[in-house]
Formats: C-alpha cells, sequence, structure tokens
C-alpha cells in the first residue's frame, strides 16, 4: 500500500518517532519471543523427577527446537530481507505462543490420558521442533529494524540493545516460568509462555515498521545524508550473494557456534545444575540463572557502545578480553564451591561476557563486513552455525549426564541419584575457550571487507 509522502519539514520528526518505535517493539516483541522459547529450560528438573521425562529425552526435544531453528534462521534470514518485516515477525510469534499452549494442555491431559513415556516424548519433540521454524521468524526482522531504519555510525549501538532482547526475554522467563512452575506445575510454565506470546505479536503488529518508505519517508540512507547513488545501489540478490562469497562470515559463524555451545548450556541446564550438583532448590535456582540472563542484558546494550567508543569500532580487543572473563567465569561456575557469593560471581561474569560476545561476535562484525541488504542473509548463516552447535550441544549434554548418573543408598536406606557432571564441563570450557580463540587466529581475515559500499 503507498503511503502519502511525508512534507519535508516533518520529515525528520517523522522518521525519529517511528523509529523509536519501531526499535522498542522489536525489543519488546524479540524479548517475547525467548520466553516462548525458554519455556523448556525451566520445566526439566520436574519432569525428570516425575519420571515424565529422562534428560536424554528433554536433551532431544531441545535440539529439536534448535536444529529446526538453525535451518529456519538460515532460510528465514534470507526471505526477511524480502518481507514486510512486522508481519513476519508477529506471525513467528502467534505460532509459536500456540505451540507453547499445545504442549501446557498436553500436559494436563497426559496424567489422565495415561500417554506414554515414549509416546509423549515423540509428540513433545515434533512440535517443539515446530516451535523451532517459528522462533527463527523473529531473529532476522528485528535486526533487519537496524538496516532499514539506522544510519551507519549508529548501528553498533543500536545492535547493543536489539542483541540484548535474547538476555531480556531469558532474565524474564527464568523469573516469569520459575513461579508459575513453582506454583502451579510444570504444564502452566506452557501455559503463562503462550499468553506472554501474543501479548508480544500484538505489541509488534501495532508498533512496528517495515522501513521509512512505507511510512512516506525517503529511504534511510537519504534522511541521515549518508554517501548514497541510487544507480549503485546492488540488488538483494547481489547483496545476498556478496555474503555467501565473504570469507569472514564463515569464520565469524564458526566461532559464533562455538560461543552459543556455552550461552545454551547454562540456558538449557544451569537449572538443573545449580539443582542436582549444588542442591538449591527450584526457585533459587532459576533466580541465579535469572542473574546470568540479566547481566547478559548489561553486557549486549553497552557492547556497541564499547566497541564504537571505547575502542572505535575495534571489535577484537573488547572480544578477547571478554572472551577471558567469560571462561573464567564458567571455570567457577563449574569447580566453584556452592556459596552464594561465588555462584553469583560467576554467573555474572558468564553472563556479562556471553551478552558482550553474543553482539560482537554473532552480530556486529558479521554486518560490520557485508552489504547493508544483505544482512538478514548474513543473520542466516551465522544462526544455522550457532544452533546446529546449540542442537549438538543439548544432545550431547543430556546424553553424558545420563551416563553419569550412580544411584546410591541413603543412611535411612532410600535411593537417591547422583549426577556427575565432570565430562559436561569439560566440553563447555573447551567450547567457550574456542569461540574467542578463531576470531584472534583469523583476525586478518575479518578485516577484508571484500567491497567498501554497504549499500
Amino acid at each position: 500500500m503507498s503511503q502519502t509522502r511525508v512534507p519535508p519539514e516533518k520529515e525528520n520528526r517523522k522518521y525519529r518517532h517511528l523509529r523509536l518505535q519501531t526499535l522498542i517493539a522489536a525489543i519488546i516483541g524479540y524479548s517475547l519471543y525467548y520466553i516462548c522459547r525458554i519455556s523448556l529450560s525451566v520445566v526439566k528438573q520436574p519432569l525428570i523427577d516425575s519420571g515424565t521425562l529422562t534428560a536424554a529425552q528433554l536433551g532431544g526435544i531441545g535440539a529439536a527446537l534448535l536444529f529446526t531453528y538453525a535451518v529456519g534462521k538460515f532460510v528465514n534470514g534470507f526471505m526477511a530481507d524480502y518481507c514486510n518485516i512486522k508481519r513476519f515477525m508477529a506471525t513467528g510469534l502467534v505460532v509459536s505462543a500456540f505451540i507453547n499452549l499445545v504442549m501446557g494442555l498436553t500436559g494436563l491431559w497426559e496424567s489422565a490420558a495415561g500417554i506414554s513415556n515414549i509416546a509423549l516424548f515423540l509428540f513433545f519433540a515434533i512440535i517443539w521442533g515446530m516451535n523451532g521454524w517459528a522462533q527463527s521468524m523473529g531473529s532476522a526482522p528485528a535486526v533487519i529494524t537496524l538496516s532499514r531504519w539506522f544510519p551507519l555510525n549508529k548501528r553498533g549501538t543500536y545492535y547493543g540493545f536489539i542483541c540484548a532482547t535474547p538476555s531480556l526475554g531469558e532474565f524474564l522467563s527464568f523469573l516469569y516460568i520459575g513461579a508459575l512452575v513453582t506454583a502451579f506445575g510444570w504444564q502452566w510454565g506452557f501455559i503463562g509462555a503462550a499468553a506472554a506470546g501474543i501479548a508480544g505479536a500484538v505489541i509488534i503488529a501495532v508498533f512496528m515498521h517495515d522501513n521509512p518508505e512505507s511510512k512516506g519517508l525517503p529511504p534511510v540512507e537519504v534522511i541521515n545524508k549518508e554517501k548514497f547513488d541510487p544507480l549503485r545501489r546492488k540488488s538483494i540478490k547481489q547483496s545476498q550473494k556478496q555474503v555467501l562469497l565473504t570469507s569472514g562470515i564463515w569464520i565469524i559463524a564458526i566461532s559464533s557456534a562455538f560461543l552459543y555451545i556455552c550461552r545454551y548450556a547454562i540456558n538449557g541446564w544451569g537449572v538443573l545444575f545449580l539443582q542436582k550438583v549444588k542442591e538449591y532448590p527450584l526457585e533459587t535456582a532459576t533466580q541465579l540463572i535469572a542473574v546470568y540472563s540479566l547481566l547478559g542484558v548489561v553486557g549486549t546494550v553497552f557492547s556497541g557502545w564499547i566497541s564504537d567508543t571505547l575502542f572505535r569500532g575495534k571489535r577484537m580487543v573488547p572480544a578477547i578480553l571478554f572472551g577471558i572473563l567469560g571462561t573464567g567465569g564458567l571455570l567457577l561456575f563449574l569447580y566453584g564451591d556452592n556459596t552464594m557469593f561465588t555462584n553469583i560471581t560467576a554467573l555474572v561474569a558468564c553472563g556479562l561476557s556471553i551478552g558482550i560476545l553474543m553482539s560482537l561476535i554473532g552480530g556486529i562484525m558479521a554486518i560490520d563486513i557485508v552489504p547493508r541488504r544483505g544482512t538478514g542473509a548474513a543473520l542466516g548463516i551465522v544462526g544455522i552455525a550457532n544452533y546446529i552447535s546449540a542442537g549438538i550441544q543439548d544432545i550431547s549434554t543430556g546424553l553424558l549426564i545420563d551416563a553419569n548418573i550412580t544411584e546410591v543408598t541413603t543412611a535411612a536406606g532410600k535411593i537417591v541419584k547422583e549426577y556427575d557432571f565432570s565430562q559436561v564441563s569439560v566440553f563447555w570450557i573447551a567450547a567457550s575457550a574456542l569461540s574467542f580463540l578463531i576470531p584472534v587466529i583469523f583476525w586478518k581475515k575479518l578485516k577484508a571487507k571484500g567491497d567498501e559500499d554497504l549499500s
């Protein structure tokens, strides 16, 4: 639908107003996407303790989401460059909310219907895999808002806000879903996530806008007086082809893949680790992991400013510094004592560093070296690497946990299960170290942009 052209004297005011609306809608909407994804992580312990599902089965269900999400990130990243991002993003969240509702209602019905363990596992794996595809419709539109609405010289700073949304969503999830599960049972964790998803879809539909042209404004390059020649502007197909041929994107994708192993290890299994190894109750465990997610918000919000201002656009230095901090925090979390101070310190270090590295390695460094019209494609390549590795992590962690459970008889004659995370810990720490060492080894490749025209 064509829009009436905004008078020139009103362009700047209208542009800034709509840009702010779009940014806020993207942040809130994508945060609520994460509530519809993290819900499974919060309910793992009651599902295992009740005998409903095993750790390996939960790992398989989680991996089903991550694998379909990986493929979806790639496909939908390319598609989003062509789409109305508001409609695209809202549709994905509605579908994800519906799937969470089905999970919760199935759980309420399962105990009465007597569904077998295998049948429940297969059903949950299938529909949670479908949720992965729906979830993959959120990331690319959220980041494409930057390319369509913000000038190049502000992109790093505002990317920090967009990249904070996963951590913000995780923080809200662990508190909100954790409270629902503690009060009403695991089924209500999914039902509560569905309600949050519907609210997010409404916010996106009302307040997000596709691009300046759709609202009667000139292109973002014209409004911000960037060097811009419409005749030299690459087509979307040409820009996406350039992305595929940029070696730096593939290096970033591999590095980011190892980072996402660490991220989803703590997100997906941190609560269980605190419960089974450090003997915290569910409520306390979810609150501690929420601290990790909150610091992820802080890290991503300031990551763009840190790299743009403190390091003058040199992304590598903060990536190395915070990579070391994150690996040290993970070591403290896994091998430190179970005092509250030690665990909060470790999770603060992990959350802050992973938040910053997600923004730098998983985002800004990628969009810095590709054409503006290839943003979605770049995110698709990085995204498929991220979530294939995260899915492998989920399966591997679940299998390693199940393989290292021993049954011990207490003095009272009660049989209890003891969990050994030693093999899992080595796996997570190795991934953490590789996530920042790979860009260091190949940093010269990352400096080459291939084409200075990023329009």
